[in-house]
């Protein structure tokens, strides 16, 4: 990511100011908490699609980076639910917020990190672009539930896992890239297309994803954590539906029933190596990146169009 970082270094610097603004409280606890989630915030990858985004298709305004400010406001408010849900004590190698703070207070960081976003926009009067991103938070929320819906029965079909992962993982990078278009340009038509791109670039993020768990490499959590979580992946759902009736009633007993036991998972993970689960996810996966990359073909700025490339090669090549 160091051309990205390079080309928007000035502006990364004034966004990490402002963001910092946009959290602060006069509650005391609740601006000690806003500390430590700010210092230990990940990699600016959202922020850096929107400001990249809004530079393809015009010039960064004010509207960009409060666009970026509430992309990383509910990318953050995600993860503190989501930590509370899975019950996690890590995030990125640290403690998590629920860890340190329990049930409670997290639930209400997240709620008033919502609330900081909803706010942002709606005082400056930047309705388009919440109702960009406000329309990425419902497609999250709707993509976990079906997620926890259709894991239950272990019978997932490859049409149902793309539209779980379009909307829990791809639609808020989806509305990224379409909130950093419009804030620049006004232009629907730019907005849209930059959408496409985002959307295309989160699946194949999520794919990488699934992949980790397959892997031998430091990742940031265990291999074998989805079987574990009894998250149906693509290389597990290309597996059930390519094997014999046995092997598959096998694999399903194990996910629901031995998903603790490590030989167990072991073996899950060996038969979809052998299957050729692997193989299928990662064409997939780039599959998505080059029609994502494709996408930039339609523009001229050619700095911006290779940062871009950058990121969305980092999304399928990145070792965690």
């Amino acid at each position: 990511m160091k051309l990205s970082q390079a080309i928007l270094h000035e502006e990364l610097a004034l966004f990490d100011k402002k963001f910092k603004d946009a959290v602060k409280s006069q509650v005391p606890l609740l601006d000690r908490i806003m500390r430590f989630i700010v210092n230990r915030k990940g990699k600016q990858l959202r922020p850096m699609f929107v400001l990249l985004s809004a530079r393809l298709c015009g010039r960064v305004t004010e509207s960009t980076y409060r666009a970026a400010s509430l992309v990383e406001l509910l990318h953050t408010a995600s993860l503190v639910h989501d930590d509370v849900v899975d019950e996690s004590l890590e995030r990125r190698s640290f403690f998590s917020t629920y860890a340190l703070w329990k049930t409670k207070i997290s639930v209400l960081v997240g709620d008033y990190l919502l609330a900081k976003g909803l706010l942002l926009s709606l005082d400056n009067n930047d309705f388009r672009v919440l109702q960009i991103l406000s329309d990425a938070v419902r497609q999250m929320s709707e993509g976990e539930l079906l997620q926890m819906e259709k894991s239950r029965s272990l019978n997932l079909q490859e049409d149902v896992y793309y539209t779980i992962i379009r909307g829990k993982t791809a639609s808020l990078l989806a509305s990224a890239c379409s909130a950093g278009a419009y804030s620049a340009s006004q232009n629907e038509e730019l907005a849209e297309k930059m959408r496409v791109f985002g959307e295309k670039t989160g699946i194949a993020f999520q794919i990488k994803d699934d992949l980790f768990d397959y892997g031998n490499e430091e990742v940031g959590k265990p291999t074998g954590n989805d079987i574990k979580e009894k998250k149906l992946t693509l290389p597990l759902i290309y597996t059930l539906n390519n094997v014999d009736g046995a092997t598959r009633r096998k694999l399903i007993y194990i996910v629901k029933n031995n998903n603790k036991d490590k030989e167990k998972i072991r073996e899950v993970i060996d038969i979809v190596k052998q299957s050729g689960g692997i193989e299928y996810a990662r064409k997939k996966m780039m599959d998505y990146r080059d029609e994502a990359l494709a996408i930039l073909n339609d523009f001229d700025n050619a700095e911006v169009k290779k940062a871009l490339e950058e990121l969305v090669r980092f999304t399928t090549d990145r070792k965690f």
